[in-house]
């Protein structure tokens, strides 16, 4: 008899993206074959599909803490966020974001420069944080948005958003944050927060890809970006994609209960766990952001010495998935903007990895992964062309 030896598969890349939870799909399945009229329709098969996607916007609009006619779905996080930014910005205004955004947002505002716009980019401090004084003080009289993201996708920082929608109101100016790596991870709550726009994808949050939502407050003059059919309230023209929408509902509603419960303590303490492991057993190692309020899945730490992304590979042959930060970045030459934004000097920017967990992820798994990963750095380092000093053999 022979035997097949098969490599155990460990995934902690959450940020990235997320498996579809099996209730989520089970939510779904309907939606592709039996149930498959077009959401806009009078008829029968038009109508249980609609009820299906308001239904869907009700359970978004219940974990974001707000009415569901201010729901917009969208194509995912990118659109949302273009959306909330180009729906609202004219050429000659001015914009107020931060150096660590996500590129939808930085890349965004960076085509705001070429149409005649302004931007102010407010730096963060070591641990990543944004200070309110700044905003305000960055304040123009023809500012017209804010838009600083709410947790950072490779650090999982969360920013001081609420202190800053205060200053967005007091101003008459507009708030829009980027909640893609918030959503079901912390509560969310549109009033306390003071935003008029909010992001979130829904395969960061175990629904499918291809599916976000962007909150609208009511009263917010949006401009849609497409141009077609009445569809969202005249604000996002194209059938809507009722499967991903039934999923994204069923995630969201999912996560509200998993908030209520306090699950997310029990994700929290497996990634403070790898954290204590990997510092406690591998020399030369921090975590980016420490001190600073995160969300609970989260963590990025530098391994001085080597090459992220050589670890990266490394330990994916060795069966773990992790990242070097944004998903898509991979591949990129330059260090990541978000940590040498920190103050990281680009070899130690480089030499960072992300962590991130998941609903499906389990403390046999965590224990799994932290068994591999000081050999595999030891030996890289050993490997490694970058001058170092000598380092104890624990490492």
């Amino acid at each position: 008899m022979s035997f097949q030896w098969v490599m155990q598969r460990i995934y902690l890349d959450n940020n990235a993206t997320t498996p579809v939870l099996p209730e989520v799909l089970a939510a779904m399945q309907p939606f592709f074959a039996e149930h498959f009229g077009n959401a806009s329709s009078i008829h029968h098969h038009g109508q249980e599909t609609r009820a299906a996607v308001e239904r869907a916007r009700e359970s978004v609009a219940a974990l974001l803490r707000c009415r569901a006619s201010e729901i917009v779905f969208t194509s995912g996080g990118t659109e949302a966020d273009n959306l909330a930014i180009f729906g609202l910005v004219r050429a000659g205004d001015h914009v107020i974001t931060s150096t660590s955004e996500h590129h939808a947002v930085m890349n965004a505002c960076n085509h705001l420069e070429s149409l005649g716009c302004e931007v102010t980019r407010v730096p963060v401090d070591v641990m990543g944080r944004v200070d309110p004084d700044n905003v305000r003080r960055a304040l123009r009289p023809n500012t017209s948005l804010i838009t600083i993201m709410m947790a950072n996708n490779e650090t999982g920082v969360l920013q001081p958003v609420a202190e800053i929608g205060k200053i967005a109101a007091e101003a008459d100016v507009y708030f829009h944050t980027d909640a893609v790596q918030a959503a079901g991870k912390v509560p969310l709550n549109m009033k306390e927060m003071g935003c008029d726009l909010l992001a979130i994808s829904g395969h960061k949050m175990h629904a499918p890809q291809g599916v976000g939502a962007l909150y609208v407050r009511k009263g917010t003059a949006l401009q849609p970006m497409l141009f077609g059919g009445r569809h969202e309230r005249s604000r996002r023209a194209g059938t809507e994609n009722v499967p991903g929408i039934v999923g994204l509902g069923k995630a969201a509603e999912l996560a509200r209960e998993a908030l209520e419960r306090g699950d997310l303590n029990q994700m929290a303490m497996l990634r403070d766990r790898i954290e204590r492991e990997i510092l406690s057993d591998v020399e030369a190692t921090g975590v980016n952001g420490s001190g600073a309020p995160r969300v609970p899945n989260t963590t990025n730490i530098y391994f001085d010495y080597i090459e992220g992304e050589a670890l990266v590979i490394a330990l994916d042959l060795k069966g773990l998935a992790i990242s070097t930060g944004a998903a898509c970045s991979s591949g990129a030459i330059e260090p990541s903007h978000v940590l040498t934004a920190m103050g990281l000097t680009p070899d130690r920017a480089r030499a960072s990895l992300r962590f991130s967990l998941g609903k499906q992820n389990t403390a046999e798994e965590v224990e799994s992964a932290l068994g591999l990963i000081p050999a595999t750095v030891a030996r890289l380092r050993e490997l490694s062309p970058v001058q170092k000093p000598a380092l104890s053999p624990s490492c």
